[in-house]
């Protein structure tokens, strides 16, 4: 008789879901508590927004294996779209941003059905072409998208209220900001996306997902289509951003052609390996890390960047499979 082959597991696996997810909810909750004033808020909602693109990006490249250097096209269509369609078709913004959302599935659709068959630094100079390619469009089309000088959002609006940044509420008696509003709309939209992304991640679609990470032969051996399912999770992660992309719109009041660069593309890519691919609660650090960093070292004026790219070098030579992961594996090789 033939000895049976042992099964070996692979090495990206699903997470417990519960615990992470109460424990992101009670820091969400908890971090108000600690905002002094309206920048505070600012800086929080912009890294919840940019979280909530990583965990998106993070099953492409995380889970699926795939890299993506043209991310933030998505990211730019979703805000653009949302905002032309309030502008020029008087549709109410959180429809708009859901056709939006609508539109660039279709359009990550059409763009990965082609480029998902490109393996290596083929696939991340197809998606970096698309990224300069929405880039060139934004800024030559002023007519349309207003090219450089940018684009007027409408604020975002719930049952015929408008929630702009500048306002005041009344909830049940308390009075409170519209940075406050926003940081809990984009808080609230960071663990929606959290929780989708586990879901997703414990189903089928994920499992063959671990399985292509592994190795795409292995898991074309076991009978997995993995064209389809890398396309099906191009066209998530596409859906992430641009939803992230019309509530930034709606949050500043105001889009250029900027937010579709290839610098903020990378910023993205960045964050998912710095807070460790395949971990979903590590690219939300990743994001904290990426954004508050160049906070702290405003007081070095031109060496800023120097610093800031040195401690980037520094994360990935002593921790080259990403924070959490790292520290993670530290700590279990600790535990008794």
């Amino acid at each position: 008789m033939s000895e049976a082959i042992p099964h070996r597991p692979s090495r990206v696996r699903a997470p417990a879901k519960w615990p992470g997810l109460l424990a992101l909810a009670v820091v969400l909750l908890a971090l108000p508590l600690f905002a002094g004033n309206d920048y505070h808020y600012d800086l929080m909602i912009k890294i919840a927004l940019t979280a909530a693109v990583a965990v998106g990006l993070n099953l492409l490249v995380g889970y699926a294996g795939q890299i993506s250097l043209g991310h933030a096209a998505f990211y730019a269509a979703g805000a653009y779209g949302s905002a032309l369609l309030v502008q020029n078709h008087g549709i109410t913004p959180v429809p708009a941003m859901l056709l939006a959302a609508a539109g660039v599935a279709v359009l990550a659709w059409l763009v990965g059905k082609p480029i998902l068959h490109l393996k290596g630094h083929y696939l991340s100079m197809a998606t970096l072409g698309l990224g300069v390619i929405a880039a060139i469009v934004l800024n030559n089309e002023d007519q349309l998208t207003g090219g450089p000088d940018g684009l007027p959002v409408a604020p975002l609006s719930v049952f015929g209220h408008e929630l702009s940044v500048f306002g005041s509420y009344d909830l049940f008696g308390l009075t409170i900001t519209g940075t406050q509003v926003w940081y809990g709309i984009a808080a609230g939209f960071l663990f929606l996306s959290v929780l989708f992304a586990l879901n997703l991640i414990d189903s089928p679609l994920g499992r063959a997902l671990r399985a292509l990470h592994g190795s795409e032969i292995a898991a074309q051996v076991a009978g997995v289509d993995t064209g389809k399912f890398k396309l099906r999770v191009f066209v998530i992660s596409a859906v992430y951003a641009s939803l992230a992309g019309s509530l930034y719109g709606y949050y500043g009041g105001f889009i250029t052609p900027n937010i579709a660069s290839f610098t903020h593309s990378i910023e993205l890519i960045t964050i998912v390996v710095l807070g460790g691919m395949a971990s979903t609660y590590g690219v939300i650090l990743g994001a904290a890390i990426l954004l508050l960093i160049p906070q702290f070292l405003t007081g070095f004026q031109e060496l800023e960047m120097v610093l800031f790219g040195a401690i980037l070098m520094a994360v990935m030579i002593f921790m080259p499979r990403g924070l959490v992961p790292t520290l993670a594996r530290r700590f279990q090789k600790e535990a008794p």
